[in-house]
């Protein structure tokens, strides 16, 4: 049986903050017809995904987890060059201000160096792969994506670049308990439905079920 996480008041303080920045995103995200700002509700998606995939988490996943996005509206796409290089440079960017923000605040509630040094770490994406924590954290980011954000994505791109997204999500995530979770994410979301065919060779995750026919995520790719 895992150990239940009893978080200590530190923890409950750096979460308060992580929160209280995230709450100052202009950007608003409407859900059963309540406004949220944006990254505050992705942070809590992240915290209550990473409960339901991995209950065993540590702590420090726990912190990165709640904090991966914090902030992240103050560093837009539209400020680095279009295509695949300013991309990477955003994302990149992206990791290390993530790191800097959440290393301040981890600080100032009292965490050691150690600690804030391991937060950051998973932040960055550090050893992706090789490290289990990051892996973790990567698993439950690609499994939000799928439950919350994948049916918004798909409604307003082409069939190709959902694919592609696709394709890059599944190669991020682990093999065995991510990637038999991902069939499962959006379940109870009337938006979605599971294909129940695979993709690439790995069972699908659920599709918008909304879209019509002729805009229908991949459907010159899968026999749905």
């Amino acid at each position: 049986m895992s150990r239940i996480f009893e978080p200590s008041e530190r923890f409950r303080e750096a979460v308060a903050r992580f929160d209280r920045a995230n709450a100052e995103d202009p950007n608003v995200e409407t859900v059963d017809g309540a406004s949220h700002p944006k990254e505050l509700l992705y942070a809590q998606r992240m915290s209550a995904a990473l409960e339901r995939f991995a209950p065993e988490a540590s702590e420090v996943v726990r912190l990165a987890a709640r904090c991966q996005h914090i902030r992240r509206w103050t560093v837009p796409r539209d400020t680095y060059p279009e295509g695949r290089d300013g991309y990477r440079r955003w994302r990149a960017d992206l990791g290390r201000f993530h790191a800097e923000t959440a290393g301040d605040v981890l600080h100032e509630v009292g965490y050691d160096d150690a600690t804030v040094g391991r937060v950051q770490a998973l932040l960055r994406k550090e050893r992706l792969k090789a490290d289990p924590e990051v892996q973790l954290l990567e698993d439950v980011v690609c499994l939000v994506f799928l439950s919350h954000y994948l049916a918004p994505f798909a409604a307003q791109h082409e069939d190709e670049k959902v694919v592609g997204i696709l394709r890059k999500t599944w190669r991020k995530m682990s093999e065995r308990r991510s990637r038999s979770r991902a069939g499962a994410a959006g379940a109870g979301d009337p938006r979605c439905r599971l294909t129940g065919v695979f993709f690439v060779g790995c069972p699908c995750p659920r599709l918008p079920a909304e879209l019509p026919p002729h805009r229908h995520p991949l459907r010159r790719h899968l026999h749905v």
